[in-house]
């Protein structure tokens, strides 16, 4: 048969464009932002670019909201892109949650009033601590190739919660990786702590992604196929040796794992985060954690919930590892931003008890604990970047001491976010972790959460005595400064605080739409 004949056979793969609107209106919008870089001139870029991507996260999300609501059957679903996407409710509640929360974050990425010319350098190409690199930092201007790198990894992270297959589960995983190393490396102030985190992360990232895509060259031996649901077809019952499924499944799920950073695979967590510009670190520790929890739920729900018995024992494990690891190190840390590092590990492990629950409540609780925790990470990363000192953020304990004296209002507020993290009632915390628990009780997992719940009052302390410093020590002559926030990082702020109260309070909205359905595939 020739080629000619070949191709008239083929066929273009029917699209429901109406139902992957906001990936496409995403991944457009940065490739438009990468043009506005190239032909813009300098002094307008700023201003454009801030444009077009609030109006970008607007239309996603109105069209998302359009989709939701003109949905004819919202249990089945959609499968598009011949098989690759699929469009679920699961889903449809991620994208929503990304969405909102990289608003929050994108708010506070273009905010340039807090540090004098934004959080990023004016010139990447300046080597750090050369003359010229010192001259520039007290320019107004930034380094706005950051915004169409932040909307490619949003992008990423879209289509990486909606893939139905491994091959374009891995393609996204990279579409969103490869812009955070460079995000990481770009801060204004301390340029090489910064550029130590991105070479760290790129580099502990790209073994994560050689772990995965050899799992899946596993998983294709063992089912002869990368879809999710043809390796749940041969779970179910197959001719084939197990030692594939095995080491395919350990090896997929240590780079799921990585990106969540679920101890012990968190080694890359608290250097990102603290080198990393503020605003990056917001968006890593809300947006990439819905987006990699996302992706590990619908692997173990759509592809391996047949085979439970053979790995979740295993999976107890981890998340027992890194309940531990990110309570009991957390304890030890000076610094604000590795603190909240650690304390994301711990939150990594008690999300991951709500994912190996495989039950419709796990799913439901897993994806508000992402919701709530999201909102309540970027308001305290935006609090963060508001107590300075001469050299530029306070980001060590000490510098934070009697700051209830200089701020009462900045202290409240990242008060009542530390105590959401705790996990106190009437915060979004509490009942994040509540609903995750009781589906875990009721699936039998008792135990876990009774380590759960041991390692969410060992973390309280930490949260604590961050407290106690603020309200009963005093400050140092040189002691913290809060800049005034601009529009930005106040409705960032503002919104993470809001809605953190909101989902305490009145959490019902959220968790039925939560748990409005299940994966198709």
């Amino acid at each position: 048969m020739t080629i000619l004949a070949q191709a008239e056979r083929l066929q273009a793969p029917e699209i429901d464009y109406a139902a992957v609107a906001p990936v496409l209106i995403v991944l457009g919008a940065a490739c438009l932002s990468v043009l506005l870089e190239a032909f813009l001139p300098k002094a307008q870029r700023w201003a454009a670019q801030v444009v077009l991507t609030l109006l970008t996260l607007a239309a996603a999300g109105a069209s998302l909201i359009g989709y939701a609501a003109a949905e004819d059957n919202p249990e089945r679903g959609t499968v598009t892109f011949a098989g690759t996407i699929a469009v679920d409710r699961p889903v449809l509640f991620l994208w929503a949650t990304l969405l909102v929360l990289g608003l929050g974050a994108v708010l506070l990425i273009a905010d340039r009033s807090v540090e004098p010319g934004g959080a990023f350098v004016s010139d990447a190409a300046v080597p750090p601590g050369t003359p010229q690199d010192r001259a520039r930092a007290g320019r107004f201007g930034m380094q706005t190739e950051v915004f169409p790198l932040t909307l490619f990894a949003l992008g990423g992270m879209l289509v990486f919660v909606a893939a139905n297959d491994l091959l374009t589960m891995f393609i996204a995983l990279e579409v969103l990786s490869l812009p955070l190393y460079l995000l990481c490396g770009l801060a204004r102030r301390r340029r090489l702590l910064s550029q130590e985190a991105a070479v760290k992360y790129f580099l502990l990232g790209a073994f994560a992604s050689a772990f995965f895509l050899y799992g899946v060259a596993l998983l294709y031996g063992y089912s002869g196929s990368v879809k999710l649901a043809d390796i749940a077809t041969a779970t179910a019952g197959t001719d084939r040796s197990d030692t594939l499924l095995y080491a395919g499944f350990g090896l997929l799920v240590v780079g799921l794992l990585f990106k969540a950073s679920v101890g012990p695979f968190h080694a890359w967590t608290p250097d990102v985060y603290q080198g990393a510009p503020t605003p990056v670190t917001a968006f890593m520790a809300a947006c990439t954690k819905v987006a990699a929890f996302g992706g590990i739920l619908r692997v173990l729900f759509v592809a391996f919930e047949r085979s439970s018995w053979e790995w979740n024992g295993v999976l107890w494990g981890v998340a027992i590892a890194s309940m531990v690891i990110g309570a009991v190190l957390g304890l030890t840390q000076t610094d604000v931003k590795r603190m909240i590092a650690y304390s994301s590990v711990a939150h990594a492990g008690f999300l991951l008890v709500g994912s190996i629950t495989l039950s419709d409540e796990g799913l439901s609780g897993t994806m508000f604990y992402l919701l709530a925790y999201g909102f309540t990470t970027i308001a305290a990363f935006g609090v963060v970047s508001l107590v300075r000192t001469g050299e530029g953020e306070a980001t060590h304990l000490s510098q934070w001491a009697g700051l209830a004296k200089r701020s009462p209002v900045v202290a409240g507020v990242f008060t009542f976010l530390l105590l959401a993290l705790a996990g106190i009632p009437l915060t979004s915390g509490f009942v994040g972790k509540f609903v995750v628990f009781a589906a875990a009780v009721q699936q039998g997992m008792a135990p876990l959460v009774v380590i759960a719940l041991v390692a969410s009052a060992v973390a309280a302390f930490f949260y604590l005595r961050v407290i106690v410093l603020m309200y009963f020590s005093e400050p140092a002559a040189d002691g913290p400064t809060v800049s005034v926030p601009g529009a930005f990082t106040t409705v960032a702020i503002t919104l993470g605080a809001a809605m953190t109260l909101l989902l305490g309070v009145y959490p019902a909205f959220a968790l039925d739409w939560a748990g409005s359905g299940q994966f198709v595939f």
